[in-house]
Order: structure tokens, then sequence, then C-alpha cells
């Protein structure tokens, strides 16, 4: 069922009456509540609540085991996630960027399907470290927020391809990166790096390290071994 931009400010009694429904999209609306009653669509692997009014979701949302593809979230007023979403093992997309969350669940690393995490645009100041749990996730989204370090159980996540620190509090590269052997760009944008650690070098899949708008010194020798080696320098 698709409800884009439908002007809605309440989910339609309609939805109620298909509960082997597999794909509602409710985006572009002005919905303020999300029912409890979302507990019952037990077949819907994808739901995108996206850009509406939410400040809050409930805990049957974590009660959908099919959900599976995508759940968006992002451009609400969410202040905080329920723990039950740890329970959607299965989701391989989560999309909770543009509100006001400060915190992450701890039940994060429950979510062993996940391969891209956005959280993007939020009021964080740390990540939970049981995100290392995480062993699918490929791209790690977190522009925006106001962290200025990573946990050590990032340093687990050997599938980990893109990780964006835009415009976050870092003053250094964070060392949880170190090692990732599938880690390819790294977006550091608009933080306050001074130096470059010696171990990206070391870094086998490494194609692009961006660090514009940071105040960052760069020695010529790492810089010439990133380069010789095909991984593009933006400073």
């Amino acid at each position: 069922m698709n409800y884009w931009r439908g002007g809605l400010r309440q989910v339609p009694d309609e939805v109620w009456r298909h509960p082997r429904l597999e794909v509602l999209l409710l985006p572009d609306n002005a919905l303020t509540h999300l029912p409890a009653r979302i507990g019952t669509l037990t077949a819907l692997h994808t739901l995108d609540l996206g850009h509406n009014r939410l400040r809050a979701v409930p805990d049957e949302l974590g009660h959908l085991p099919a959900l599976s593809r995508f759940l968006y979230l992002h451009d609400n007023e969410l202040t905080e996630l329920p723990a039950s979403l740890g329970r959607l093992t299965r989701l391989g997309y989560l999309n909770v960027g543009e509100n006001r969350l400060t915190a992450l669940p701890d039940t994060l690393g429950a979510l062993s399907g996940l391969v891209e995490l956005r959280a993007q645009h939020n009021r964080l100041t740390r990540l939970p470290e049981t995100i290392g749990a995480l062993a699918a996730l490929r791209e790690l989204w977190l522009r925006g927020n106001r962290i200025g370090e990573l946990p050590a159980g990032v340093g687990e996540l050997t599938a980990l391809r893109e990780i964006e620190l835009r415009e976050n509090a870092f003053t250094a590269v964070p060392a949880a990166l170190r090692g990732l052997p599938s880690l390819r760009r790294v977006d550091l944008r608009g933080n306050r790096v001074r130096e470059l650690p010696g171990w990206l070098a070391e870094l086998p899949a490494l194609e692009k390290l961006d660090l514009r708008w940071n105040d960052t010194h760069v020695s010529e020798d790492l810089l010439r071994t990133l380069e010789e080696r095909g991984c593009v320098v933006l400073r």
C-alpha cells in the first residue's frame, strides 16, 4: 500500500484490514502517532514512515519478524528508539536520520542482518559498543552529529566498506578503524582532525580519504604511500 504524500494525519483504517500486507509506504505525510497495531502486520518486509512528525514509535514496531528489507524512520521528531528494534534481526536497511536522537539503543547490535545504517543529523555523542556485533554492516552514515570518538567495537566491523563521519567532533582519525579489511571510503569532512596516523597506509582496501574542511597536517611520505596504492586523499 502506497500513501506517499497523502496528506494523512493518521494511519488509514484500511491498512488494518490487510494483516498479510508486505509493503506499507507512508512517507511525506503529517503523522504524529503510530498505533501499536503496527505489530499485527507480521508479514511486512518494508515500512516507510519517513518525512512525518512522529515523536515516538511503539515497542510493537519491533514485533515484525518479516521486516527484512527497509525501515525508514528519517526526518521525524524522534528523541529515542525502542529497545525492541533489536528483535528485527533480518532487517537489511535502517534509516533513522534527521531526528533528535541523543543515543541509539544497546540492542542495535542484535540486528545481525543489517547492511546499511543511516543515523545522520541527530544529536548523538556516542555509539553503543554493541555496534561491533553487526557483522554484515557495509555502510555507516553519521554526518552531522556530536560524536568525537568511536567505540572499540567498530573495529569488529570486518564487512564495513564506507563510513561517513562528516561534521562531527573528531580531533583524530578514530583508532577503531585501524585494521578494517574492507574499508574503502572514510569521510571526515568538517571535523578538527590535526594529524593522520601512519596506520592508514595499512588499510588494504582504502580508496578515498576525505579530509576537507579540517586543519590537517599530512606528511608527504604518508600522502605518497596512499596515492601510490591508488587512494585518493582530499584535503
